[in-house]
């Protein structure tokens, strides 16, 4: 995070760094994705992780109980796992309290809220230590006003949900600075969120407020730096477009990203919604990201190719890149399409 992250507004969420991450007791990996994601990319900021079972996955990162974590500069507890149900199991509440009991503040961004375990609050309130709940929306968050921001702006869209629109946002940033560039992820997600340190969680936000949640993430900044602002849902989602349309016009982004997997025919869980074409995506969101933005372009598309061998990932890539005359690239394998979609971002 650079020293732009100081721009936030104080309605925006911001947490203690270093991290320790709590595996808990789950053994899929598939349910260790907060946990994975903060490891890959803000490895920096984790000290190490905290397991109850022996058979819990691992992060590969050293397992140390929280008073050792503390002793290494730890500030926080981040739950890095998630359960069928979102729930905080009963067999974490004493790792949980050990945390507190150490001097560690807890961080989560289930659905089951930290502050509604009352063993947690009781020991929270006694010690002076926070129960920090990513998914819940700060107060003050504004209707928005519409008003033309300085600064740059880039924003991650989608042809559907889950398909990396996050991961998209932090290679670009990443990109960004190693050339040299003023730039800041912005997270709209939980998960981003505790890898920024700061954000804002969309999806928990009253939709009348969606767009100003927006503004207030992404205030007014240089002229010359960029803020590249994580997607959430999807315009073509029938159960989560309002925090897509909500985002885009709060964002006012000046380069849109359209992110998409190749090969899924319809829309996440709802197997009667075919999902849209690549051409009627962009043109729908530059359509509706000009009310606030009439200078808005789409520079390239990010592609999720990890289902697909290399040379399948680069033929479907090179035939989209041809068709729609614009970069495509999937930013996990890098490489020169990556760094064409990067320059066609700033062009």
């Amino acid at each position: 995070m650079t020293a732009a992250t100081a721009r936030l507004e104080p309605a925006v969420v911001s947490l203690p760094q270093p991290y320790l991450l709590f595996v808990g007791d789950i053994t899929e990996p598939g349910y260790a994705k907060t946990a994975f994601g903060l490891r890959d990319w803000a490895g920096e900021r984790c000290v190490g992780e905290l397991a109850c079972s022996d058979e819990a996955v691992t992060t590969g990162l050293p397992r140390m109980t929280p008073e050792e974590a503390r002793r290494r500069g730890a500030r926080a507890l981040v739950i890095g796992v998630a359960n069928p149900g979102g729930v905080i199991s009963p067999a974490w509440i004493p790792s949980l309290v050990a945390a507190l009991e150490a001097g560690l503040d807890l961080i989560g961004g289930m659905h089951a809220k930290l502050e509604d375990i009352r063993e947690l609050k009781a020991v929270a309130d006694r010690l002076g230590r926070r129960l920090i709940d990513v998914r819940k929306p700060p107060p003050g968050v504004p209707v928005a006003t519409g008003r033309k921001r300085t600064g740059k702006r880039l924003l991650t869209v989608g042809t559907d949900c889950a398909l990396g629109k996050k991961y998209t946002a932090l290679a670009i940033a990443r990109a960004f600075g190693e050339r040299g560039l003023a730039a800041d992820f912005r997270a709209t997600g939980q998960t981003g969120i505790m890898i920024a340190g700061a954000g804002m969680p969309m999806d928990a936000v009253v939709s009348d407020f969606e767009a100003g949640a927006a503004e207030l993430l992404s205030p007014d900044a240089a002229p010359d730096h960029w803020d590249v602002i994580e997607g959430q849902g999807s315009l073509f989602h029938p159960a989560y477009s309002a925090v897509s349309l909500g985002l885009l016009h709060g964002s006012q982004p000046d380069v849109i990203v359209l992110c998409h997997e190749p090969g899924r025919a319809h829309l996440l869980g709802f197997p009667n919604y075919p999902t849209p074409g690549l051409t009627e995506a962009i043109e729908t969101h530059l359509m509706m990201g000009r009310l606030t933005n009439p200078a808005i372009r789409c520079a390239g598309l990010s592609f999720n190719t990890s289902a697909m061998t290399a040379e399948e990932a680069e033929d479907v890539m090179s035939r989209a890149s041809r068709l729609l005359n614009l970069p495509v690239a999937d930013p996990m394998r890098g490489g020169a399409a990556f760094d064409r979609l990067v320059e066609a971002c700033l062009a």
